[in-house]
């Protein structure tokens, strides 16, 4: 577990931190999230030492299917 808490100060602390493939091209709109953790950092990657906010394993899994299903479309 990263943290018993549902956000971290400073997510440079963390590693395994990747893009996901569903950040914007412009690189206005980049989250990243860390590989090798029981629940899942999340953070903007503009702000590489700034917070990161953690997922359940099983919220970060039903975030990513709306997120496919196009649920957040405005």
């Amino acid at each position: 577990m990263v943290s018993s808490r549902r956000s971290i100060a400073n997510s440079s602390t963390l590693s395994g931190w990747f893009k996901s493939s569903y950040s914007g091209g412009s690189q206005g709109d980049c989250l990243e999230a860390a590989r090798g953790y029981a629940d899942v950092p999340v953070r903007d990657s503009k702000t590489s030492s700034g917070p990161a906010i953690v997922f359940s394993a099983s919220g970060w899994t039903s975030f990513v299917v709306a997120v496919k299903a196009d649920r957040f479309a405005v």
